[in-house]
């Protein structure tokens, strides 16, 4: 049996090089904004009011339900949340400098 090798962990699991690409910033803004939350030592509710969202809503974010978040939602959440993200924007296959 031959193990294949990937670059990114949603490329099998996605269609194109764009929904794996979309997939994976999603990921890295749900986790992101996960911790967060987490570091937070709020209850629920206090926290999701922190956010904006519903505490429903909040519980699919710490659950990692990321086929519920759009890539915009999870940006607002991580300005919500007082995150500084940073987009890096290369040739793709070049390892950063």
């Amino acid at each position: 049996m031959e193990i294949e090798r990937v670059a990114n962990a949603w490329e099998p699991l996605t269609d194109t090089p764009e929904e794996a690409a979309n997939m994976t910033m999603r990921s890295q803004l749900l986790l992101a904004v996960s911790d967060a939350v987490k570091g937070w030592h709020l209850p629920q509710a206090q926290a999701a009011s922190r956010l904006g969202i519903t505490q429903p809503r909040l519980n699919d974010l710490l659950r990692g339900r990321i086929a519920k978040f759009s890539l915009d939602a999870l940006v607002n959440l991580s300005v919500r949340a007082e995150l500084a993200i940073h987009l890096e924007i290369r040739a793709a296959g070049r390892a950063a400098a």
